[in-house]
């Protein structure tokens, strides 16, 4: 479950399914379910989070493979006759 804490006001909030919860200052510190949003995102602390991330290659090894390839290919010039 995801909870957070503002910084501003000191108010621990946690993550609910449906519902919207707020801390209410200046700052408007809000969390849904799974978003986290403020004024000032800065004052706001992650206390708890679900979320493991994992980084993972964007590219598979056939695809670096093939863009190294074609950077090796050259640029063939074509020649034109001018009359």
């Amino acid at each position: 479950m995801l909870s957070i804490r503002c910084k501003s006001c000191g108010v621990e909030l946690e993550a609910h399914p449906t519902k919207i919860r707020s801390c209410g200052c200046p700052n408007m510190a809000t969390l849904t379910a799974d978003k986290i949003s403020a004024v000032n995102l800065s004052n706001v602390v992650l206390l708890n989070s679900n979320n493991i991330i994992k980084k993972q290659p964007i590219l598979s090894d056939a695809d670096l493979k093939y863009q190294e390839e074609r950077r090796k290919r050259k640029v063939r010039k074509l020649e034109f006759e001018e009359r």
